[in-house]
């Protein structure tokens, strides 16, 4: 196991990486909402655990718990969208993701594992899916982005294992945030795929 973290206060997630044509697929649906700033590839991701800003020792804990961590390999297939409001308006579209169990049961260890190595434990419940576009509070309250949600409404893909839990440091900048994966560790891919 490599980890390559900066010396300072460093901002982390835990997340899932789809295979190149997931994402591909999610890329060809990015348009038609003009306010919309969209993902690029390599912010494609199924976040399991947000932890935020943490001490480079904490961060080092967690890794070392997260090594431990021994799952198999979600099995999902993309399923529909959706977004997200806030204070009434829409401030992130998604692609949703299924089936949930694994998912839920996978987040649950990352959670224990994040836990142990000295953090609070996670009191959101847990949502699993991909973020494709974030809109700006100036797109308005009324912005209406149901044109794309009904278009893609019935999103779907063949079955795909995540075979990699990875952790991810967030870089926030004026242009949104960037991601850069400081270690990863093999799930058990089930057999077939």
């Amino acid at each position: 196991m490599t980890v390559n973290l900066p010396p300072s206060m460093i901002r982390l997630f835990i997340a899932l990486r789809p295979p190149p044509p997931i994402r591909q697929s999610l890329l060809d649906i990015m348009e038609g909402v003009p306010a919309a700033r969209w993902q690029d590839d390599k912010q494609l991701h199924i976040t399991l655990r947000f932890i935020g800003a943490v001490e480079r020792p904490i961060a080092e804990d967690v890794a070392v718990a997260l090594s431990h961590v021994v799952a198999p390999a979600p099995v999902v297939a993309l399923a529909g969208v959706g977004r997200f409001e806030k204070r009434g308006r829409t401030d992130t579209l998604w692609v949703g993701v299924t089936p949930h169990d694994a998912l839920a049961s996978l987040h649950r260890k990352v959670d224990q594992a994040c836990v142990r190595a000295g953090l609070e434990p996670e009191r959101r419940a847990y949502l699993p899916h991909l973020t494709v576009a974030r809109l700006a509070r100036s797109a308005g309250v009324g912005f209406a982005v149901d044109p794309w949600l009904a278009v893609h409404a019935g999103l779907a893909s063949a079955p795909f294992p995540l075979p990699h839990l990875v952790l991810y440091q967030s870089h926030l900048g004026r242009d949104g945030a960037t991601y850069e994966p400081v270690a990863r560790w093999a799930l058990d891919t089930p057999r077939g795929t």
